[in-house]
């Protein structure tokens, strides 16, 4: 597709990777991409043999945000899409990884930080950069962003539209882990392999959970009591049935890996 795609595959460890692929503009995404990925992720959600999702860029770019050609016509169209995009990756209910080499600007920020984790070469430049082109950031990408890096960090990004270097976004936690760029693949590999032969339950409840907490910014107390107590209880009907507790203990005496089957 001479206009840009993203292009997906499943591995046999149940990891999928999702590519952001348009060279000729340093992965930048146009409509049709932004408007792809939402049905691309609830396919994979949908499937059982995913178990984790890697989002990455082709080559040695991550994602220069949106392509700006379709900007011409009004940011407003455009920007719905990303936020449908957005959104969409961070109600993803299974485990991402953002694996960030090169370029990480603009939507491909807003992209990586509804990952549930970021993992960066050493040669990587995150930027928000909505000053530049006089748009408003949408609110949630904003309320996101705050509360991965807090608000002076956030208000550094969004107010200047500079680039910061991978040190400063694992110091500030755009960024969970810096590696050297010729061992990132490797290093994201070996992860997401530990993520898929983890408990999906577990996995599920927690971010299920820390989400929540991340939202209210308090642990979730301000949130809606009768909403909390039913995602509570939602979790522990799905404990008590899946036998999962019993297969990882046994598995734990037995001195062997554990064979969990919950699926999402």
């Amino acid at each position: 597709m001479s206009e840009g795609e993203l292009r997906c595959g499943v591995g046999g460890g149940g990891v999928a990777t999702v590519v952001i692929s348009n060279p000729a503009k340093r992965n930048a995404m146009t409509p049709d991409m932004w408007r792809a990925l939402p049905g691309l992720l609830a396919g994979l959600a949908a499937d059982r043999a995913v178990r984790a999702v890697v989002l990455t860029g082709a080559g040695g770019t991550f994602c220069a945000g949106a392509d700006i050609g379709s900007l011409r016509a009004g940011s407003e169209g455009t920007q719905g899409l990303a936020e449908a995009a957005e959104e969409a990756l961070a109600a993803f209910p299974k485990p991402t990884l953002a694996a960030v080499r090169g370029h990480c600007v603009g939507g491909g920020c807003q992209l990586a930080a509804a990952c549930d984790l970021r993992f960066a070469a050493e040669d990587a430049l995150f930027g928000v950069t909505p000053a530049k082109l006089g748009i408003v950031y949408p609110a949630g990408a904003t309320r996101r962003l705050v509360r991965l890096v807090g608000p002076a960090t956030a208000k550094y990004l969004l107010f200047s539209a500079e680039l910061i270097g991978a040190a400063r976004a694992l110091r500030t936690g755009l960024a969970d882990e810096v590696l050297p760029t010729a061992e990132l693949g490797a290093r994201v590999a070996e992860f997401t392999a530990v993520l898929a032969a983890r408990s999906q339950l577990t996995q599920a409840a927690a971010k299920d959970f820390a989400d929540t907490a991340a939202a209210y910014g308090d642990g979730g107390a301000a949130g809606d009591a009768g909403a909390d107590a039913a995602r509570i209880a939602h979790w522990a009907r799905q404990a008590r049935a899946a036998g999962e507790t019993a297969e990882g203990v046994a598995a734990f005496l037995e001195r062997r890996e554990p064979r969990f089957t919950w699926s999402v």
